[in-house]
């Protein structure tokens, strides 16, 4: 009880919080989508996608407006789709709202807190999910219950989806939900709770970010293979050296700068900023300074957002203590900029690789099985900001982070945002939650999020999707 109310003064610090009823509905709602596992290997996403329909049904929503469906045969992978309605003579289309429901691995003997539990401690809940994304679901789900309490009546359609496998497995719920069930969430556009965000140092924004770019995901499994032989006459000819020789030669071959319309501007803000402001007008230039662009290249965020990226994930070899490994096997993870397919990617690693005996294929991410070649289709181009967006954004950011610009940015890793763009309609990443930039622990150990800047997260949501329901 001490601890839940710390967490309400936590919220009640701030000139533009939510009130006391709306910090403790968003609370539970974040503590029972934590407490819910939902990775691939052992978790359940129908289970959370049931209990947050049930808060719906509960709030008002009429049972016929919210939906959970699965694919066929797999029970465990289930979607919520909800609509609030606008009038019933409205001819704008619908606005779709989107978010993930299903988390990454997390090993509770790696953590300080058990991951499934959502634990307050120092200023910060702790939690698989916290910074990716259940605080932005609690945050969206918050904001439709409290809507509808009101009795407010948006203006148009408002569409809320909550999905499967964003993180992995082969049934991803905006794909399957597009290619089966397109008439529940067709819209006239997408804002992905999954990307954007507000950047911090030390809890001060820096700026607030809008994406409207993403990378591309992309695994490949390299595999050496080697007749083996008894460990007491080792051999140079090793599964094991060739494969980490060939992954230290990945270590340190960058793949060549890159910037998009998107990532321009957002370097152009920075000027005058940024600690890096005079390596950033420097890499701006035409031709760029290279050197330049190596140091601001040093900094892992900057560095994502001007290169390919792909680092070794994973790593699997041997078979007996004492015997040479036959076989030696790595994932190496891949994040793709726009306009670059993942074959011209996976040619790319056999080039910087250059040993005849490490294998170069592509993990298929719907079968999971590596195959020979990649697809040849490029991500998509940045889109174009839409107005009504990025003003609504601002009207909200200026009240809650004064001073903090508004920047559209491209999103470093990827998102459902890809299926949404390539079925035709518009995407943009709105997940205001704020989080130091050297604090980003999404996908690793204890991972966190700031009380206070959850509170804040639940106010932006509640005040945009008003502001842009009405287009003001």
């Amino acid at each position: 009880m001490f601890r839940f109310v710390l967490v309400l003064l936590a919220c009640a610090a701030f000139a533009a919080q939510p009130d006391e009823a709306t910090r403790r509905l968003s609370r539970d709602i974040l503590k029972q989508l934590i407490e819910i596992n939902t990775t691939d290997s052992s978790g359940d996403n129908t289970a959370a996608a049931n209990a947050m329909a049930k808060r719906l049904t509960d709030a008002g929503f009429p049972a016929a407006d919210v939906q959970v469906l699965a694919p066929p045969g797999r029970p465990k992978k289930g979607n919520m789709v909800a609509r609030f309605r606008g009038p019933a003579n409205g001819t704008r289309k619908p606005i779709l709202f989107i978010g993930h429901l299903d988390v990454v691995e997390a090993l509770r003997s790696d953590w300080t807190t058990d991951p499934f539990q959502l634990v307050e401690k120092d200023g910060f809940f702790y939690g698989r999910g916290t910074q990716d994304m259940k605080s932005q679901d609690a945050a969206l789900m918050t904001t439709f219950i409290r809507l509808k309490k009101e009795g407010y009546q948006p203006p148009r359609d408002l569409i809320l989806a909550l999905t499967s496998d964003e993180e992995g497995g082969t049934a991803n719920g905006v794909d399957w939900l597009l290619k089966n069930h397109r008439n529940l969430i067709d819209a006239e556009f997408v804002l992905n709770a999954d990307s954007g965000g507000v950047n911090t140092e030390k809890g001060k924004p820096l700026d607030v970010e809008i994406a409207a770019a993403e990378k591309l995901y992309a695994d490949f499994q390299l595999t050496v293979r080697n007749p083996g032989g008894h460990s007491s006459q080792p051999s140079p000819d090793n599964a094991i050296y060739h494969l980490t020789d060939a992954l230290g030669r990945l270590e340190h071959s960058p793949f060549p700068f890159e910037l998009n319309p998107v990532t321009r501007a957002y370097f152009e803000k920075l000027v005058g900023r940024d600690p890096k402001s005079e390596d950033i007008r420097a890499m701006l230039r035409t031709p760029p300074d290279m050197a330049a662009v190596a140091r601001v290249s040093q900094d892992r965020h900057y560095n994502s957002l001007l290169h390919t990226t792909c680092v070794a994930t994973r790593l699997n070899a041997g078979h007996a203590n004492n015997a040479l490994p036959q076989t030696a096997q790595a994932i190496v993870n891949c994040r793709i900029l726009p306009g670059h397919t993942p074959e011209e990617v996976r040619k790319d690693l056999v080039r910087i690789f250059a040993d005849p005996k490490v294998e170069v294929r592509y993990v298929d991410s719907k079968t999971n099985e590596a195959v020979d070649t990649a697809p040849t289709q490029a991500g998509g181009p940045p889109a174009t900001p839409r107005a009504d967006v990025v003003k609504a954004v601002t009207s909200v950011a200026d009240s809650l982070w004064p001073g903090a610009p508004v920047v559209v940015d491209m999103e470093t890793g990827a998102s459902d945002s890809k299926y949404t763009n390539a079925a035709g309609i518009p995407s943009f990443g709105i997940g205001e939650i704020a989080v130091d930039h050297d604090d980003i622990r999404a996908h690793g150990k204890d991972e966190r999020v700031r009380v206070s800047s959850f509170c804040e997260c639940v106010e932006f949501m509640y005040r945009f999707v008003k502001a842009v329901a009405s287009g003001s």
